[in-house]
């Protein structure tokens, strides 16, 4: 540019006409539609959802039915004994306004019982907004959507473990 920028106002005057080289016009235009979801459900009336937690990974099908959740061939209270479990693998129905209304089919592998909690809870969730894109924003809201990045840290070289270290001797 042959100007100089000293200040905001040459900024603002600079962005809104011509660029020097290629002579395009820059306009900042932001899209105020909020994005469309559509169903996704295969030929079984059914919707499918990976869901993610620590090292574990749940595939996870939702379709209309009684409330039954089986997870690797075996009821819910079979599988996940501990009361906290089974409320955290039913707190996307809860949200979503829906429990009771819909049968689940999840297939968990890898991690601890708490972590392939978590992991069926992201796939229903998932699931639940792929079937019906209405709930969708009842679920980002509580945080279901998101997958919990946190995993467990790596360990270190003349550590114990990530971060304990061996007792100290001074003599």
């Amino acid at each position: 540019m042959a100007d100089e920028i000293k200040s905001l106002s040459d900024l603002k005057s600079a962005v809104g006409t011509e660029a020097a080289d290629s002579g395009d016009t820059i306009t900042l235009e932001r899209s105020e539609e909020a994005p469309v979801y559509e169903q996704k459900r295969d030929e079984h009336g059914r919707s499918y959802a990976t869901g993610k937690r620590k090292d574990a990974i749940a595939r996870v099908w939702v379709k209309p039915g009684k409330g039954t959740i089986t997870v690797n061939g075996k009821e819910l209270s079979k599988y996940f004994a501990r009361p906290v479990l089974q409320m955290v693998i039913g707190q996307p129905f809860t949200v979503a306004g829906v429990t009771g209304q819909f049968d689940v089919v999840a297939t968990v592998k890898g991690g601890g019982l708490s972590g392939q909690a978590g992991a069926v809870k992201h796939g229903i969730s998932k699931a639940l907004a792929f079937y019906d894109p209405e709930v969708r924003p009842a679920l980002k809201k509580a945080g279901f959507l998101t997958r919990d990045p946190r995993v467990v840290e790596r360990k270190k070289y003349g550590k114990a473990k990530a971060r304990k270290s061996f007792q100290f001797s001074k003599r």
